[in-house]
């Protein structure tokens, strides 16, 4: 008898199993994709999309149509409880869907301040779901039309590095064509802008930013997000017409609220082969998952990586057959996009910028889309 696997999410820890889903199919077991859009975004390219260097459909996977010309079923919705005695998800439609393996993919979202903050209808923009990072562009590219806007961005990590470069990328794209104005951009990056970055990589970007009038505010830490300001613990206020938050990542909420075993950051917690320690028919991969026995930082390197393992080790629990650990390997390369054109390249204690950086990336991301949506 064939069994039913739920896959919640099509991120890229996925899409190497949806990839290979006819072999699901024909050994006779059924699948159902449960993600809330049709098409998936690479986050990795996200802050390119927001510079102008790419098209949505550039960075995204269609998921549905991968899954459904597989043989796999697509339920457009939103996974809001997993009872794992039941075996079954709740919806946040209500419809109840009962599996026989279930694997979570279901990414990660970006902390906000307070239980009611704003959000893109305010100015606000978290940098994840990708898709706030497309609203923001189109609000910023009609504000430049009127004055020269000023842009927030809170966080002190790469993401704020990336996404204040292509905040300027955009609107210079824009200028060179069409003529305007530049916006004013300034990092709130707390107390130290890339304090666990290497030094080389802190130090180019500090120069990168700087060349281009982005300021770097180092004064404290953000404690409150409203519609135009942002207000630091040392009482100092900010003003911005755009304000991004990208203030590091988390995982969902709803996998404490089901009461699964998690690591100290709230994701599933995972063994050696990917496999929940508390409910051993749920597996996991991307940043929604803690690997138990070496904590992984939130880059999507491993999520590729545990394409080695995660649909092999799918079909066995479908099958009653050995699983294979993951091993999350070594070293493993950085690109940041600066958003004009140039990168920073980071791996061990290579460190190097520049348009080349930017071009190694570029072809990376680009060869990685290609590879999954063919």
């Amino acid at each position: 008898m064939g069994k039913h696997l739920i896959l919640a999410g099509g991120g890229h820890a996925h899409v190497a199993v949806i990839d290979g889903l006819k072999d699901f199919i024909d050994r006779g077991h059924s699948v159902t994709l449960v993600s809330p859009a049709p098409r998936h975004h690479y986050s990795g390219m996200g802050p390119g999309m927001l510079g102008g260097a790419y098209t949505p459909d550039d960075i995204s996977f269609p998921v549905e149509a991968m899954a459904t010309a597989k043989g796999a079923a697509f339920v457009q919705d939103a996974i809001e409880r997993i009872d794992s005695a039941e075996r079954a998800v709740t919806l946040a439609s209500g419809t109840v869907l009962h599996y026989d393996v279930l694997s979570l993919n279901i990414g990660s979202g970006v902390p906000t301040l307070g239980t009611t903050p704003p959000g893109p209808e305010d100015g606000v923009y978290p940098v994840k779901p990708i898709d706030n990072l497309l609203m923001a562009r189109e609000r910023m590219l009609d504000l430049l039309q009127e004055r020269e806007p000023n842009v927030l961005v809170v966080g002190g990590g790469p993401a704020a590095l990336e996404i204040a470069g292509n905040t300027w990328g955009a609107a210079r794209r824009v200028r060179d064509e069409h003529g305007g104005r530049m916006p004013r951009i300034r990092i709130l990056a707390g107390k130290h802008f890339l304090s666990r970055a290497h030094p080389g990589v802190a130090r180019r970007a500090r120069k990168s930013l700087t060349r281009r009038d982005i300021s770097i505010i180092e004064h404290g830490y953000a404690t409150s997000i409203a519609p135009g300001s942002v207000t630091l613990d040392n009482g100092e206020v900010f003003s911005g017409d755009i304000i991004f938050l990208a203030l590091g990542v988390r995982p969902p909420e709803l996998i404490a609220a089901s009461g699964l075993p998690t690591g100290p950051d709230g994701g599933l917690s995972v063994n050696r082969h990917l496999q929940s320690i508390g409910a051993p028919r749920i597996f996991g991969g991307g940043d929604c998952i803690h690997f138990k026995e070496q904590p992984l930082d939130k880059v999507g390197v491993y999520a590729v990586r545990q394409h080695a393992v995660l649909p092999g080790n799918l079909l066995a629990a479908l099958e009653g057959r050995p699983l294979t650990p993951f091993n999350p390997g070594g070293q493993y390369l950085l690109v940041y996009n600066l958003g004009d054109g140039t990168g920073i390249f980071h791996k061990g204690p290579l460190v190097f910028g520049g348009a080349p950086a930017w071009w190694i990336k570029d072809f990376i991301d680009r060869r990685f889309m290609q590879k999954f949506r063919t």
